[in-house]
């Protein structure tokens, strides 16, 4: 019955107990046997396990005391956060969980606005109260200030010993609503995320708001309007358990033997096929990427593998985008967009490790507008690749993309913040406090400014309280460059960046310093330059390795050894004439390392 069912997630900044608190719940409804129990059950993922983080939203259903309990585990890193709204859309009700040695952190504020945007009844709760470093009157006093939740609410819980777990489940039984839906309606079901299997074919997680759904169903998914027949429903306990039917308000997942990816998208509807009355439900606003790079396929990989890893991993990551691109360096290739740099880093990851492809990985960009002369008149170019520029004596006039920054902080750190906006190019809007103690402070800033290290430098200068939200807002005329990396005389266009006139000098120094480290020494000098246009504004060489070749003299006279040496300068300088330097991985990083090289 559906009155008897609830759908709740847990959120809170990261490291703040979430998969530990889920380890307890699990155990003490008997989902898991104590045979089965470890450590962060439900991150099963290898990356997630090892860096003992939550990367992705885990659904588990729990039977307890005639209730059945849909639990949504979701991560705490600010890079997941579209995870985190994804898996708000399919709950009635949030546990909010700080951890009392820590305190409120900037997650816990962003995730609880999140659940309360969305309608959630939110249940408060304090972790962590068996350590000695505990602060638990303090912390609720911080709960009530800033999350705006009644201390005398707030339910003290320990996800390492259990203490407090059965009467936090007592609390979502009695405080989260039962799900509204019309089980004798038409099927209406949110996809809010999905996998692929190379055996079965694409497996959806959807969360029922109206009707059932069984094997042997008509469905239609009314994103893509493709049609298909029910293979398999289940429910997740924690692993896949085949059921007869879902029903309005559970969480689960169906089968229907979708072998193209493009058929599916996080967000869609599921609809009874031929049923041409049921509304599409709102789904997701698209997520925002902040960082932009290149994929390259290289050894064994082909760029038709990489395409179609790339797309199992965005079925099952939709915050992930790409698109295909050609670089004269590296051959076809992709740019993908991420929501930041440890997002980055894991799709990295998975690639090689879950999919077994080998890439490049390139430095990240933004796109750029440019108006040139082409021979006939000036005309605007968008770019999205610096190799695509035009040559510079045609440019009249570069644009860059401007954002409108909010960046809500503590008001004791709001120096350290525009101290970080004015070395990042950025004009002051305006100051709003939203209590004595935090401001939100707005800016215009370059995206370029921002796309890459400014969310990192953010969170340390504020010890973790900033928080940034931005939107692009137009492109604007500013002092641009092209800045050209010239290895051995040959301009490698995967390292070429567009950067501010006036940082063009500093940025090439430091690309040039590390990749003076990165590349291996050659049989020949071979030279790194930074130019703008023809012009050289930085140089480094690579010293060559050296062979003794006078060791074999003994004696005799200076000539025969200095006949030995010019014939050893007259054979590196023909190596260097035709001798081609191979770039290693690492020096692709080169740019995403050179600003902290730099500073």
């Amino acid at each position: 019955m559906i009155e008897k069912i609830r759908n709740f997630c847990i959120v809170a900044h990261i490291d703040h107990g979430k998969s530990t608190l889920a380890d307890r719940l699990l155990e003490l409804t008997g989902t898991i046997t104590k045979r089965e129990a470890r450590e962060q059950f439900l991150d099963s993922n290898t990356l997630e396990r090892e860096r003992g983080i939550t990367i992705k939203a885990k659904a588990v259903a729990m039977d307890w005391k005639g209730y059945q309990l849909n639990l949504i585990d979701t991560p705490g890193h600010v890079d997941f956060s579209y995870e985190v709204s994804r898996s708000l859309a399919a709950c009635e009700g949030a546990v909010l969980l700080v951890d009392c040695t820590q305190g409120v952190q900037a997650q816990t504020v962003a995730n609880a606005t999140l659940a309360m945007d969305g309608g959630l009844e939110i249940v408060p709760a304090v972790n962590k109260i068996d350590m000695q470093a505990a602060q638990i009157d303090e912390t609720i006093l911080e709960m009530e200030n800033s999350l705006g939740v009644f201390g005398r609410e707030v339910l003290r819980v320990s996800g390492k010993t259990g203490e407090g777990v059965e009467e936090l489940l007592e609390e979502i039984v009695k405080r989260v609503p039962p799900p509204k839906g019309e089980p004798a309606g038409p099927l209406r079901a949110l996809i809010f995320d999905s996998e692929f299997d190379p055996y079965r074919g694409v497996i959806v997680y959807v969360r029922l708001l109206d009707g059932s759904v069984k094997r042997g169903d008509k469905i239609r998914f009314l994103g893509t309007d493709h049609e298909a027949e029910v293979e398999e429903v289940g429910l997740f306990k924690p692993h896949p358990v085949k059921t007869d039917r879902l029903t309005a308000g559970r969480v689960g997942y169906l089968m229907a033997n979708i072998k193209l990816i493009r058929d599916v998208r996080v967000g869609d509807t599921v609809a009874p096929a031929g049923d041409s009355k049921v509304r599409r439900l709102p789904g997701y606003k698209e997520p925002l990427p902040m960082v932009f790079c290149g994929f390259y396929p290289t050894g064994e990989t082909d760029f038709e593998g990489l395409k179609k890893a790339l797309e199992r991993l965005s079925l099952n990551d939709s915050s992930f985008t790409f698109q295909a691109e050609t670089s004269e360096a590296l051959g076809f290739g992709f740019r993908c967009g991420f929501l930041g740099l440890l997002h980055m880093e894991i799709i990295q990851e998975r690639l090689e490790r879950e999919e077994g492809v080998s890439l490049i990985q390139t430095a990240p960009n933004v796109t750029y507008e440019v108006l040139a002369d082409r021979g006939q008149g000036t005309q605007q170019f968008r770019i999205d690749n610096p190799a695509k520029l035009p040559d510079d004596q045609f440019i009249r006039e570069w644009r860059e993309p401007i954002v409108r920054a909010k960046i809500i902080t503590p008001a004791e750190h709001i120096g350290v913040v525009m101290a970080l906006c004015e070395d990042r190019r950025g004009t002051y809007l305006k100051t709003t406090y939203l209590s004595p103690i935090r401001v939100i402070l707005e800016y215009r800033l370059p995206f370029a400014e921002i796309v890459y290290d400014f969310y990192d430098k953010l969170k340390s200068g504020t010890r973790g309280y900033g928080t940034l939200d931005y939107v692009v807002e137009k492109y604007q005329e500013a002092d641009l460059c092209h800045l050209r990396i010239l290895v051995g005389g040959q301009e490698v266009d995967a390292l070429s960046t567009i950067v501010a006139r006036q940082n063009a000098e500093r940025k090439g120094r430091s690309i040039l310093r590390v990749l003076r480290k990165e590349i291996p020494r050659q049989m020949f000098e071979v030279t790194l330059q930074a130019a703008i246009g023809k012009k050289i504004i930085a140089r480094e060489d690579i010293s060559p390795l050296k062979k003794d070749v006078t060791a074999k003299c003994y004696g005799g006279d200076i000539s025969r050894k200095r006949k030995l040496w010019e014939k050893q300068k007259e054979g590196k300088k023909r190596m260097k004439a035709i001798g081609r330097v191979e770039i290693p991985q690492e020096a692709f990083m080169a740019v995403l390392r050179a600003g902290e090289e730099g500073e």
